[in-house]
């Protein structure tokens, strides 16, 4: 007896990847447990850095002394607890960000069973360059900060002395960083959503005046308007790497053209 035929397109999993429900409740536990195990120990060894992200996070607040025309300015704990507080928070992003293969790897490796070939390619793509783009970006947002520190200092009179909380300093300095960081990863989106078929080339290139209006945009509130050198150290790489989806996009649909032209003329 021969097996039944599967209509062409159909999605196919082998079915040996099946898993009951106990099963896939048993590996989330044990990914999940491997995770949080890495981000603990990386939080161990991240605890003997925080000084270091410390001092980098106050040289700019106490620039703003030693600048030309400037005013007094310290951080500030305003709770007997508060430098503890902040030093274990930076202590766990830091765990977070130094363990980042590991727990990837572990959400990878439980949702590989689940996706076809193709699907398993295309995730692999998005994660190669979704993470490096995402670091680079927020190398980017790490080296405008001291900047807007500055502009935004520069509103301060010098007679007068800006008292500065360190816990919301360090909020808005991780806010930062990581929204520069996922702007640079929202190229890689419409790379994905074109592979994918829900985008097509035309359509991602037809709105280039919206793109670079939301560019400039996004950099004027990232960076302060007074500080036009930061909103362009932004907004053109950011404009390169919209280009580069524009193009990887256009080169995914002539090959689809073409693959589709050939396998319509060798069609009975």
């Amino acid at each position: 007896m021969t097996a039944p035929s599967v209509p062409h397109g159909k999605r196919q999993r082998p079915a040996s990847g099946a898993r009951s429900v106990g099963q896939h409740f048993n590996e989330l536990r044990k990914r999940l447990f491997r995770a949080v195990l890495a981000i603990a120990v990386c939080a161990i060894a991240g605890w003997f850095v925080t000084p270091f992200v410390l001092d980098q996070l106050r040289t700019p607040v106490a620039e703003l002394t030693t600048a030309g025309g400037g005013h007094a300015a310290e951080l500030n704990f305003p709770v007997i607890s508060g430098a503890f507080d902040l030093r274990l928070q930076i202590t766990i992003t830091i765990g977070v960000v130094i363990s980042s293969p590991v727990w990837l790897y572990q959400s990878w490796a439980f949702v590989v069973p689940a996706l076809i070939r193709k699907e398993r390619l295309y995730a692999i793509g998005f994660l190669g360059s979704a993470i490096p783009l995402f670091l680079g970006g927020c190398w980017f947002g790490w080296q405008v900060l001291p900047h807007i520190v500055q502009i935004l200092g520069s509103f301060v009179a010098h007679q007068d002395t800006s008292i500065v909380d360190a816990k919301a300093y360090y909020d808005f300095a991780v806010k930062l960083v990581l929204a520069v960081g996922i702007a640079f990863v929202l190229p890689v989106f419409l790379v994905l959503l074109n592979f994918v078929g829900v985008l097509t080339a035309k359509a991602i290139l037809g709105a280039w005046r919206i793109a670079v209006l939301c560019i400039l945009i996004f950099t004027a509130v990232v960076t302060p308007s007074a500080d036009i050198a930061s909103m362009f150290l932004l907004a053109v790489p950011m404009s390169v790497l919209y280009l580069a989806a524009c193009a990887v996009a256009w080169l995914h649909d002539r090959h689809l053209t073409r693959r589709l032209a050939a396998a319509a003329t060798t069609t009975p």
